[in-house]
C-alpha cells in the first residue's frame, strides 16, 4: 500500500507512546522510522521488530565504559538503539570538538538499522560518517558510508560476518574528511548506492511511500494500544466502570 510521510510519523508516534517508555522521544523516533522507510529500507518493519525489545527492556541510562581522546565506548545494556542514538550523537559531536576524527563504540544494542536518519543528518554538519555492524541474519555484515558532500550514503552488504564484530555491537566513526574504504569493501556482495537512495527518496515524496500491507497492519495495531488505554482511563475518570 501507499502512505504519506505524515501518516507514518503519526502512526509510529502513537505506537511508541503506547509502549510507555521513559527513554526515547516519540517524535524523533517517528522521524527516524519514516526516513528509513522513504529510503526503501523497511523502516516500519525494523520498528515493528524493535517494539518487543523496547517493551521489555529496562528504562535505564547507558553507561560510558571507556573514554579517551577521540573515542568513546558505551554499553546500552541490550536496549534498542532508536531510544538512545539522538542523545549519543549529540554527545559524540560535542566531544569531537576540534578533532578531525571521533569513534563511537556501541555495545549490546539492537535495531541498528534505525540509526539511518541520525547518521545521514551528519551531512548537514559537514561531517563524514562510517558505520559498521554485524547482523544476526543475512546479510551478515553492513557498512554504511556517508560522504560529507552528499546527503545520501552508500550501503555495502556482506554475506559473511566479520571476525572482530559482535552481533549486538555497532561502530560509528565521524570525520571532517571523507573515509577511504577501498580495502574494506573489496569483497562486498551487494551495494545500494547513494544515487539509488536519492531516486527512491524522490519518488517517495512524489508518489507516496510504499509499505508492506502486513507490516502496516502490525504498526496500526501497536498504535491502537494507546487509544484503548486512553479511552479506558477517560471512562474511569468520567465515572465509567
Amino acid at each position: 500500500m501507499i502512505v504519506s510521510h505524515n501518516e507514518i510519523v503519526t502512526m509510529v508516534n502513537k505506537a511508541f507512546l503506547g509502549l510507555q517508555r521513559e527513554v526515547g522521544e516519540a517524535d524523533l523516533i517517528a522521524s527516524m522510522v519514516a526516513e528509513l522507510q522513504m529510503a526503501g529500507l523497511n523502516g516500519i518493519t525494523h520498528f515493528n521488530n524493535a517494539s518487543p525489545f523496547i517493551l521489555s527492556e529496562r528504562d535505564e541510562p547507558i553507561d560510558i565504559v571507556h573514554q579517551a581522546d577521540g573515542e568513546v565506548s558505551l554499553d546500552l545494556h541490550g536496549s534498542s538503539l532508536v531510544c538512545h542514538l539522538p542523545a549519543v550523537m549529540d554527545y559524540a559531536i560535542e566531544k569531537m570538538g576540534d578533532h578531525d576524527h571521533f569513534k563511537i563504540y556501541l555495545h549490546d544494542c539492537h535495531n541498528r538499522w534505525l540509526a539511518y536518519s541520525e547518521l545521514v543528518n551528519l551531512a548537514a554538519k559537514g561531517i563524514a560518517c562510517l558505520a559498521k555492524w554485524d547482523n544476526g541474519t543475512a546479510p551478515k555484515h553492513t557498512i554504511f558510508t556517508l560522504d560529507k558532500r552528499f546527503v545520501y550514503p552508500d550501503l555495502y552488504f556482506f554475506n559473511e560476518a566479520q571476525d572482530n564484530y559482535n552481533t549486538n555491537d555497532m561502530v560509528i566513526e565521524l570525520s571532517t574528511a571523507n573515509f577511504d574504504i577501498e580495502q574494506e569493501i573489496q569483497n562486498f556482495d551487494q551495494k545500494v548506492s547513494m544515487d539509488e537512495l536519492f531516486e527512491t527518496h524522490k519518488r517517495a515524496w512524489k508518489e507516496g511511500i510504499y509499505v508492506d500491507d502486513e507490516q502496516w497492519a502490525i504498526l496500526k495495531k501497536s498504535a491502537a494500544a494507546i487509544l484503548v488505554e486512553n479511552s479506558e482511563a477517560s471512562s474511569k475518570g468520567a465515572g465509567g466502570i
